[in-house]
């Protein structure tokens, strides 16, 4: 199976899970096997937030996928991949962290961001949940 993870970096196992799918600028798609990793693919996100919901999804969805782990996202994201059959994770922390957290099944589902096409009176961070 593969799974993706939103980064702000393409520094892979070694990055932070990014706490917006939409604003992210790289996704990392790890291949696992038997409980194990057997690939780690970084790709650009090339689909920053659209309307309607997160364009990211599809940028994100295209490298078959069936899982997601984002710090945080959208209703309109959310309810995509849902129609996509792809689950999605909330995680806050090291991507090497959420893989692992993954692979136990410990991770847990995500909230969307109430602020999400309406500005966010924090200043843009409305994530950070574990």
């Amino acid at each position: 199976m593969k799974i993706g993870i939103t980064m702000d970096t393409d520094e892979g196992m070694k990055g932070t899970v990014s706490q917006h799918l939409g604003q992210c600028t790289h996704f990392l798609v790890v291949g696992i096997e038997n409980g194990k990793v057997i690939s780690e693919d970084v790709y650009k996100n090339e689909d920053t937030h659209g309307g309607g919901g997160c364009a990211a999804v599809a940028g994100i969805s295209k490298y078959g996928i069936s899982h997601v782990i984002s710090g945080g996202m959208g209703a309109g994201a959310k309810a995509k991949f849902a129609a996509a059959g792809i689950t999605v994770f909330g995680f806050s922390g090291s991507v090497k962290d959420a893989v692992a957290g993954f692979i136990k099944n410990s991770l847990g589902n995500i909230e969307a961001c109430a602020g999400h096409g309406h500005g966010h009176e924090d200043g843009g961070h409305c994530h950070g949940h574990n």
